[in-house]
């Protein structure tokens, strides 16, 4: 954090180990080359005095481990953050249950008074507490934020970047201050497990993605072969291109229960000469398949909670099309501008937008170049760290925080989430 200034230390409070399934699909790091990384299972008191003593302290989902310690910190009166994605995923009816109700005082309404923040992982995240009644004008725009520019991706080697909860090592604590911050930060950020990758670089050799320079547009899907995730769009929007005599390239990287039944539509449509289901690779390969893509789809729908892929292709230059019901998209994407976003989970509303941006080259390399100036100028890691540290001195200084004007720790405004009837339209089940 020496960006920000000498005054403002820095920890990260890992509360369990990465599994070794996240290992394995190449996010291990070497913890003891991370300095601010203080291992909660290996030195309980020294990062349990970071969590009651620092100046500001973001909290994630750590499972109920440190329940007793996060509900001492959020009474305390201290600066703190609540950092999550949406509670009612499945469904805004489940807040009428009195036992979710009570783990949600437990765990949120009842600090409703004091100094403790909502940073919203998620654009329909603040739909869901409005429900409650908790964090009333505490809500501000938060997200994933893979490391972009080339860079290679490391996770847990930048404080602010997100990674699924359930693989230990997942987000920071930040303060403002002389003192430190600690914490744990949660959420899934929605990118697949085995697919998810930080940042783009513009070569190498990813498969398929080397023939980039074929005439043919280059297509991408990226994420777990799973039913929330709908790649199952991806490969009836390719029978339709090819139907209708289109030049074309798609990739499809990433595995799944679903990949068998995805082999059988691609042979069965007689798209193996151009739909490469890529399997999954680990994120460093990803990179280069989103890099030599024109094009990136995104369908998954409501349960998704952000959905970090979106970043990632948008700061390769990809004009996305988006499904608006998934966490990111609202945040990140205008539709028309930056990326284009289709509603409902249509799979005819997403073929209609896909097909006209097939047809227009110079449009296609317009919205490439906005998606990556918005990853570059507004919904990256430097800015948001920059607003957070603003917001907290400002917090210090006169107790009245002004959130940002646009992008992480702007405002969070309540957008409705998708309904009961849609709900009955999936399967409707995290996976």
């Amino acid at each position: 954090m020496s960006a920000f200034g000498e005054e403002v230390e820095f920890y990260f409070v890992q509360v369990m180990p990465m599994e070794e399934k996240r290992k394995s699909m190449g996010w291990a790091v070497d913890e003891s080359a991370i300095p601010y990384l203080v291992l909660y299972y290996k030195e309980p008191e020294r990062a349990s005095g970071l969590i009651r003593e620092s100046d500001v302290v973001l909290f994630g989902w750590t499972e109920g481990r440190i329940a007793d310690l996060e509900a001492e910190r959020l009474s305390s009166g201290k600066l703190s953050f609540r950092v999550s994605e949406r509670i009612y995923r499945e469904g805004q009816w489940k807040f009428i249950s009195p036992r979710g109700l009570a783990a949600k005082y437990r765990e949120h309404i009842r600090y409703r008074n004091k100094p403790v923040y909502l940073l919203c992982t998620g654009a329909y995240v603040a739909s869901d507490f409005s429900l409650i009644k908790a964090y009333p004008g505490k809500m501000l725009k938060w997200g994933y934020f893979p490391e972009s520019e080339g860079k290679e991706p490391s996770q847990g080697a930048t404080g602010l970047e997100g990674t699924d909860s359930r693989g230990g090592a997942v987000e920071a604590g930040a303060s403002a201050g002389a003192q430190a911050g600690g914490c744990e930060m949660s959420g899934d950020a929605g990118a697949s497990a085995e697919a998810q990758a930080g940042g783009c670089e513009t070569s190498g050799d990813a498969g398929a993605s080397a023939e980039a320079q074929s005439g043919k547009l280059r297509i991408c899907w990226a994420g777990r072969l799973i039913d929330l995730k709908h790649p199952e769009f991806a490969v009836r929007l390719a029978a339709k291109l090819k139907s209708l005599g289109k030049e074309f390239e798609m990739d499809i990287v990433g595995d799944g229960p679903l990949k068998a039944s995805l082999e059988a539509m691609v042979e069965k449509s007689g798209l193996s000469d151009c739909v490469n289901l890529a399997g999954g690779k680990k994120p460093a390969e990803v990179r280069h398949y989103m890099a030599g893509a024109e094009m990136f789809l995104f369908t998954s729908n409501y349960l998704e909670g952000w959905g970090a892929v979106v970043n990632e292709a948008m700061s390769c230059g990809c004009a996305v099309v988006a499904s608006g019901e998934a966490g990111a998209v609202p945040f990140l994407i205008k539709d028309g501008e930056n990326g284009l976003v289709y509603d409902g989970g249509s799979y005819e509303d997403f073929e209609k937008k896909a097909l006209s941006l097939y047809e227009d080259s110079a449009r296609i390399e317009s919205i490439g170049r906005r998606a990556a100036e918005t990853i570059e100028k507004t919904w990256n890691a430097k800015v948001a760290a920059g607003e957070l540290v603003r917001f907290c001195r400002e917090f210090f200084e006169n107790g009245k925080p002004e959130p940002a004007g646009d992008g992480p720790m702007s405002r969070a405004q309540v957008i409705k989430a998708p309904g009961f009837k849609r709900t009955l339209e999936e399967k409707n089940r995290l996976e």
